[in-house]
């Protein structure tokens, strides 16, 4: 591709034979871009003008509607996709403007770039073409020069179109030259990713609210101040990302610096709202068929001006950076997921101080679940149980989460099951002729007429209606989390994706024509409690009110009563916590003890999520994937529950995720995972599909191919080991080498025995709390006989043994788990 195009070369030849016909302000940007950039980009291999016929969300280039918003447009003009995901924008202005002095076209790119999470993106007016790293977080401030790492005039296209070429050319981008360059061009310093940024000022904008709140509303709870301030966040940013989408008058929220009494001004803007979306977000008086609680409290709650007027100043041009119209929905929730890992908590004085949660602290940590993750989860679960079917089969299709988060496993099946139902209802319009219609919500009485289930939108292709939107959620997605902010956090991430592809035309028509309100309620679909824990907690007694709440019991049998009548749920997704079960109070793993058949006093709490979904799942056709530690594989204390799995389910794959790939995508946390499927039993036993990586692998998508290890295995050889270990060491192909290996033979079990280091302390044996917490075992120096020495694990080496010379044990039957002497004194390997 070094040899430069001819037409490229009579583009250049034009553009300098007229050059001052072209800087004359009056030609304007629709005459570069068909004159020059829409021929440019074709000559890099680009269908620009869909001459393939695809569908929107399968076309090479987008060319983005320009809605004119404060004066300035709110769209980048052109979407290079691969796939239909978004590689990088290019903006372009008339060649009168000088795009290497002038930094406002970089800034609006860069804000569109960086919103959007593209690591680069392209300025051009033919005239030149610049490359921006749009990965650090844009200012208004910025001279044209910051982030721009390639610049072209028009005369040296021909001796550059090789590099050109090389990055841009569609089949660069196939082949992943670009993606190359992109990570190699990454800036040093001030790069960030935007869930990082965007997280830094939700934290920021929480302070400032919390603190005010408290010191203006004395009567306020802990629990109510945290309410107020989720809320308020939540509504502002919702608000916010409606304006710039179209769907909200731009700059509602803007008006109210002009002026006094900001907050009260506020409300009424909510109230509105209320009328428009008929959300829980917005949801201030009791109506028929309600049947969550009416938020009564931040409607008469005081808060200054100064605070609200520096919150709305931040999420406007020009201090803000983000172009909400371009920011998906999935960087909220992954900003969030941080965000929820802190709470408010009230001084003796009134005042607000911002921690993190207990259970965070254990944890060492709150971390998102890369989206490569959440994919492969969601395309193996709900995927699977669309495949060969029709929206009538799949209308009571139900898929949960149990341990929600900020919901992006629930996002990402939601969004899987609108392309499948546009993708659908495209089709059969093609075959019949008619427009498919959306049948009347459950419960509802039956319309006059029923809207369509989907529109013709601006660019002339078809969507999703609003109708259609909610009735999938309304009847596929629930969830469950014990943290009542992240509860209301998925039920914003949901509702923002409802209202994508909308615009007030479409809202307004609704409300007019259906007398239906743009937003579902989901207080039935998204519910606060214990996954684990149910009302039988406190076996009928009186309870305190802080205890109740501490615990917050889920009764799955009554709040989901018509899903459990029918026998389950068809799919359930997620990450559940991993909390080790010995660092719960005592009460907690007592109940856990006594209701779940494979709770023992090593286990992780995730194996009791695995046990509970079971419960959940319909008796048959359904599909349970998670991602959970690999412990799950090969430890003791899991194996009654692997040889129940093996004997009661079928396992469809597992895939065992390189070490770390979980923390590397989201912070420093150190646990290896495997993601796993299981399907409820089938009539025929199936092999096993196994994905495996090594240890030190980086992966950004999961794919056969890439890892070490991939085939299948019978699961009847798992279960005919002792401890059943799930092995992903090799295949069924490569057991039978190993077999004619071992033909003859000695294990090397037969010869030796196996033994773990002891363990100084544990509750369940009668230590104290006090004695775990001083290590009253311990001693930096030789106190009496029973002492010895302590190696640390960096003690051991393969070929020796250094003792660190600090730290002594005093050894006897009053440890945990002494071992026997023998395996510390008698020759060893």
């Amino acid at each position: 591709m070094s040899n430069v195009p001819q037409f490229v070369l009579d583009l250049v030849e034009k553009f300098d034979r007229n050059i001052h016909e072209y800087k004359n302000p009056k030609y304007n940007e629709t005459l570069i871009r068909v004159e020059f950039v829409n021929p440019f980009f074709k000559a890099l291999g680009w269908d620009v003008d869909n001459e393939a016929g695809y569908a929107l969300a399968y076309r090479d280039v987008i060319h983005e509607d320009e809605v004119k918003v404060g004066g300035a447009t709110k769209a980048p003009d052109y979407s290079f996709r691969i796939g239909g995901t978004r590689k990088f924008f290019v903006e372009t202005k008339k060649p009168s403007v000088d795009l290497k002095a002038d930094p406002a076209p970089a800034f609006q790119l860069r804000r569109y770039g960086y919103s959007a999470r593209l690591p680069i993106s392209v300025l051009t007016d033919f005239e030149e073409f610049i490359v921006y790293d749009c990965r650090i977080k844009p200012s208004i401030t910025d001279k044209p020069s910051v982030g721009r790492i390639q610049y072209y005039t028009f005369r040296e296209y021909a001796d550059n179109w090789g590099e050109i070429s090389s990055i841009f050319h569609r089949q660069a981008i196939l082949r992943g030259s670009f993606d190359k360059y992109a990570q190699d061009t990454k800036g040093k310093r001030g790069t960030a990713e935007i869930d990082k940024d965007f997280l830094a000022d939700l934290d920021q904008w929480r302070l400032v609210l919390a603190r005010n709140f408290a010191i203006r509303n004395q009567q306020l709870t802990a629990r109510e101040l945290n309410f107020a301030v989720q809320m308020t966040i939540d509504r502002l940013i919702f608000l916010r990302m409606c304006e710039d989408r179209g769907i909200e008058q731009y700059g509602q929220l803007q008006a109210l610096v002009n002026g006094t009494q900001m907050y009260p001004r506020l409300v009424e803007v909510y109230r509105r709202a209320d009328e428009r979306y008929n959300s829980g977000l917005f949801h201030f008086t009791v109506q028929k068929g309600d049947t969550s609680d009416p938020d009564v409290l931040t409607p008469i709650l005081n808060l200054d001006d100064k605070v609200l007027k520096t919150i709305i100043k931040n999420i406007y041009y020009p201090e803000c950076p983000y172009e909400f119209s371009m920011l998906p929905v999935e960087v909220l929730g992954n900003a969030y997921e941080q965000f929820l890992g802190k709470t408010i908590r009230l001084t003796a004085g009134h005042q607000a101080k911002i921690e993190e949660k207990p259970e965070v602290r254990k944890a060492g940590g709150v971390y998102y679940t890369p989206e490569y993750i959440v994919t492969f989860i969601v395309e193996n679960t709900v995927g699977k149980l669309l495949q060969g079917k029709a929206p009538r089969d799949v209308a009571r299709l139900t898929i949960l989460d149990p341990a929600c988060g900020s919901g992006s496993f629930l996002l990402r099946a939601y969004q899987y099951l609108l392309n499948w139902h546009l993708q659908w209802y495209r089709g059969e319009m093609e075959r019949t002729g008619r427009i498919p219609t959306v049948p009347p919500p459950k419960g509802k009485r039956k319309r006059k007429s029923d809207p369509h289930a989907i529109f013709q939108g601006r660019a002339g292709d078809w969507l999703l209606s609003t109708a259609e939107k909610k009735r999938i959620l309304l009847n596929s997605i629930y969830g469950v989390d014990i943290d009542q902010q992240a509860v209301e956090v998925t039920k914003l991430s949901l509702l923002l994706k409802v209202l994508e592809n909308e615009n007030q035309d479409t809202l307004n028509r609704q409300l007019t024509l259906w007398r239906e309100r743009a937003l579902p309620d989901l207080g039935d679909n998204i519910r606060c409690g214990n996954s684990l824990i149910g009302p039988d907690y406190f076996g009928g007694h009186f309870a305190p009110e802080e205890e109740v709440r501490r615990i917050n019991p889920f009764d799955w049998d009554g709040e989901f009563p018509e899903i459990r009548a029918t026998g389950g749920f068809d799919a359930i997704i997620g990450n559940p916590p991993y909390v080790d079960i010995k660092g719960m109070p005592t009460t907690d793993v007592q109940y856990i003890f006594h209701n779940y058949m494979f709770a023992n006093n090593r286990i992780n709490l995730f194996a009791c999520f695995v046990e509970r979904c079971f419960q959940l799942l319909k008796p048959r056709s359904a599909r349970f994937s998670m991602i959970v530690p690999t412990a799950l594989l090969s430890q003791s204390s899991y194996s009654e529950l692997r040889r129940w799995i093996l004997a009661e389910h079928t396992v469809a794959n597992l895939v065992r995720l390189p070490n770390e790939s979980f923390g590397a995508a989201a912070g420093d946390v150190k646990v290896d995972t495997v993601i796993f499927t299981f399907e409820r039993q089938s009539a025929v036993r199936v092999p096993v599909e196994v994905i495996a990586y090594s240890g030190y692998d980086r992966v950004t998508s999961i794919d056969p191919s890439t890892a070490q290890l991939k085939g299948a295995v019978d699961p009847r050889r798992w279960a005919e080991l002792e401890d059943c270990v799930w092995s992903l060491n090799v295949t069924d192909a490569q057991e039978e080498v190993l077999r004619k290996c071992e033909s003859g033979s000695v294990d090397l079990q037969e010869h030796v025995e196996f033994c773990l280091g002891l363990t100084p302390y544990d509750k369940y044996k009668g230590h104290t709390p006090q004695q775990i917490a001083t290590k009253a075992f311990h001693a930096t120096s030789r106190e009496d006989d029973t002492c010895r020495r302590l190696l640390a694990g960096n003690d051991v080496g393969r070929y020796w043994v250094r003792w660190n010379g600090k730290k002594w044990i005093r050894y006897g039957l009053w440890l945990g788990a002494p071992r026997e002497q023998r395996f510390f004194t008698k020759p060893r390997i």
